[in-house]
């Protein structure tokens, strides 16, 4: 049995990690850096040791202090959690040697799946059914070409030591193969330090469906069911459920024993996925094995009504599995959603910045939230911007959905961009809700699901309204010459000598810009926008003392919050952060005369030289964030008079990075 378990993660993962562990009654040792030192799984622990400064290659990803903190501790046991040192080979046979049980597969195993040029000639002798492709080492460009020619545009390049999307392009014909090559390689290189490349045909319109499967050290093996995670973006999974809606049973089998041969064919140990690319005629292709814990787990979990880390805990202290196949079975249906810092609407941007406000919706039998953050947690560069992930399981499809909408409703998040409503906008979209998805899902609905404009709704500007007047009131009572209650230079009812209590406020939110005229009487805030049309007036009544108003007659929740840039308000189910602008100030937009940096990040690559004339679009510049890449174009064709930054310089979101003009300047 396990005594005492070290988790080498961080944030919701090593939370929940944390949560069985105690129920178990296994004490937990946490691993932090320096921007973690207060995190909530620091906090959870029973114990923490630094690690180092923040970067992961000096903290989460150094073998050493790893080691080196369960030692001090006396830890029996590491959990890698996924990401960092999770599928790291080194790592898990530096753990044997230290006489420290790794709770995953063995390092053969990982070696095994880690390539995945390996681990596709393991699965065509296990006879898994796989893609068409090149996975060779010869990786000479020209090599490479000639597969791609062989195998049929499009094809995809895919990092041989990647995931999560990392190193990954399609490229749909030949003129595009060396640029997109050298893109991925690049990347690849940055994320895993290795840039071998396979190439597979580009399946069109498949759905992403994967198999949980789990193996002990006896040699049994059970598959937990599926989980179809077809909607993404840049090839990250945004949506995941289970079962994957329209599967029979001969294929649920069928799949699940393709991916138990997998196992065994690498001698598995504890959890792993196997993703499989699923096509309209129902034939399937193995992708890859992630030999870890997925981040989507817990569809599984509340399908099956199993704790999987219960299970890999067991499995890694030498006991057989809790299940066989046949005592496994299906209830009912869950959703999961990955709830991001980020900007949807400007090509899912990373954001970093202060959580000012984090409340997730309340937690239930049907209800869940994995998050490693709370009110007031940075959101770094340095790390996923994930916030949490939110799940709802429901006795069919139709329920769970319905929850997980209702549940999106109530989540507040304030502070910095967020990716919940874009979410909301996923799940009710109509092929959605039929189960008619694919992993070109966000592509093909692009203009429903992602906005080019902000459309400001009538009961935000209620919420706005109600904030505006709860400010002044504040601000009023702060700058009080005297405490005198019965003065009206002190009365909070919009009495006013010789002013109008009619207020024009010229709203900001995301760079779209909103007239708003609000009036205060006898409590009750009554609002006009004027770009709403008919539907752009009203009336809110807050009342006292709960988080509670009266919106036009109808009674609904409301919460406020002051932000760095303005404040955040949250009206029944719709939220909106905003900032509040002088009445003169116009739309805002591009440095006049350059580019700016979209988000925190790292300059990898500057693409011209200073004085070159551009063309609209072209690549001027490579950012890195979240160890995924940016590419800063020209906005029309112009001249770049010079770089104000150099390659590997850290720079801030709205820095000033390229001195450039345009054409009709120039």
């Amino acid at each position: 049995m396990i005594r005492k378990l070290l988790i080498a993660n961080r944030g919701e993962i090593a939370c929940r990690i944390i949560k069985t562990a105690r129920r178990l009654g296994v004490a937990t040792v946490a691993v932090y850096s320096d921007a973690d030192a207060d995190a909530l799984h620091v906090q959870l622990a029973d114990e923490a040791v630094r690690l180092g400064p923040a970067p992961a290659k000096d903290s989460y990803l150094d073998v050493a202090k790893v080691l080196e903190a369960a030692k001090r501790t006396g830890a029996d046991a590491i959990h890698p959690g996924y990401g960092f040192l999770s599928e790291n080979a080194g790592f898990c046979r530096a753990c044997q040697e230290a006489d420290i049980i790794f709770v995953g597969p063995p390092a053969s195993a990982i070696e095994a799946m880690g390539s995945k040029s390996a681990a596709k000639r393991i699965m065509e002798e296990a006879k898994v059914p796989l893609v068409p492709g090149y996975h060779g080492e010869e990786q000479d460009p020209a090599v490479l070409e000639e597969h791609a020619q062989r195998i049929g545009y499009p094809i995809l390049l895919k990092a041989a030591a990647g995931g999560g999307g990392k190193g990954m392009r399609r490229v749909d014909s030949a003129a595009e193969f060396r640029s997109a090559l050298d893109a991925a390689k690049r990347e690849a290189m940055n994320a895993f330090s290795d840039d071998l490349m396979l190439l597979e045909r580009y399946v069109v319109s498949p759905r992403h469906v994967e198999i949980q499967v789990f193996c002990d050290q006896q040699g049994g093996g059970v598959y937990l069911f599926e989980r179809d995670c077809s909607v993404q973006r840049r090839h990250q999974k945004v949506v995941e459920e289970a079962p994957a809606p329209g599967l029979s049973e001969e294929l649920r089998a069928e799949m699940g024993e393709a991916a138990l041969r997998a196992a065994h064919a690498i001698g598995y140990e504890g959890a792993g996925t196997v993703e499989f690319l699923l096509d309209a005629d129902g034939r399937f292709y193995f992708m890859e094995m992630n030999t870890r814990l997925q981040v989507e787990h817990p569809v599984t979990e509340m399908i099956s009504g199993q704790d999987l880390v219960a299970w890999q805990l067991a499995v890694a202290a030498g006991e057989p599995l809790p299940k066989r196949q046949e005592e496994l079975a299906i209830d009912g249906h869950a959703f999961e959603v990955r709830i991001y810092a980020e900007d949807p609407d400007n090509n899912f941007l990373p954001a970093t910045g202060t959580l000012v406000r984090h409340r997730p919706p309340e937690a239930s039998e049907s209800v869940r939230v994995d998050t490693g953050v709370q009110s007031g947690d940075e959101i770094s560069v340095h790390y996923d911007p994930m916030i949490a992930k939110l799940i709802c399981h429901g006795r069919n499809r139709r329920e769970a959905l319905a929850r997980l909408d209702r549940a999106l409703g109530q989540y507040q998040i304030a502070g910095l961009r967020h990716n919940i409503d874009f979410l909301r906008r996923v799940i009710n979209q109509e092929d959605f809700v039929a189960g008619r998805v694919s992993t070109h899902f966000i592509e093909d609905h692009e203009a429903e699901l992602l906005q080019a404009e902000r459309v400001l709704t009538p009961l935000e500007c209620a919420g706005i309204a109600a904030y505006l007047h709860e400010r002044e009131m504040r601000d009023l009572k702060a700058s009080a010459p005297h405490a005198d209650r019965y003065s009206p230079w002190h009365c909070g009812d919009n009495w006013r000598s010789g002013l109008s209590a009619r207020r024009h406020h010229n709203i900001d939110i995301h760079g779209r810009h909103f007239d708003l005229v609000t009036e205060m009487n006898d409590g009750v805030v009554s609002w006009e926008c004027p770009s709403l049309g008919e539907a752009g007036r009203g009336e809110i009544r807050l009342l006292p003392g709960r988080e509670l108003a009266l919106v036009d007659g109808r009674r609904m929740s409301f919460a406020s919050v002051d932000t760095a840039e303005g404040g955040a308000v949250f009206v029944g189910d719709r939220q909106v952060e905003f900032r509040v602008l002088p009445p003169d100030l116009g739309e805002g937009g591009q440095h006049a005369e350059g580019l700016e940096a979209p988000m925190n990040g790292t300059v990898i690559a500057l693409l011209v030289d200073p004085g070159s004339r551009v063309e609209e679009d072209q690549p001027l510049l490579v950012m890195e964030a979240m160890k995924m890449e940016h590419t800063l174009r020209a906005p029309a064709a112009g001249v770049v008079q010079q770089y104000l930054c150099a390659a590997g310089d850290l720079v801030d979101g709205g820095s000033l990075l390229i001195d450039f003009d345009t054409e009709e300047q120039s």
